[in-house]
């Protein structure tokens, strides 16, 4: 049996409606009083610094920024952090170089 030519696409298109869900979902949930989601990853990146955390640690980190824990996933696979030999969760270059391009938040709570 031949492989089906399309899938690729199809599973394309099936992540950009999730993506839209995702959004949408945050769009009728977000609270307005809370900062928008670039000024939290701002505040996530500058918090974790160069610190290597655990799971719980890094999880915990997301949830308090406002951010699904399941989102460490993407950003592994995004290149933005990197799972190390001892376990521990570490920002990748890449999301220390997006951090200093930004600037710093406005709370920054450096982790090391």
């Amino acid at each position: 049996m031949e492989p089906w030519p399309q899938k690729d696409q199809i599973a394309a298109a099936l992540r950009q409606i999730s993506a839209g869900f995702a959004a949408l979902a945050d769009a009728i949930s977000t609270d307005p009083a809370r900062p928008p989601a670039d000024s939290r990853h701002r505040a996530l990146v500058a918090e974790w610094g160069r610190a290597g955390l655990t799971r719980a640690e890094a999880s915990a980190l997301f949830r308090k920024h406002g951010f699904s824990p399941q989102a460490a996933g993407g950003w592994a696979r995004g290149d933005w952090l990197e799972v190390r030999d001892d376990g521990r969760r570490y920002l990748t270059d890449r999301s220390l170089h997006w951090l200093a391009e930004q600037g710093a938040p406005d709370d920054p709570q450096p982790r090391d």
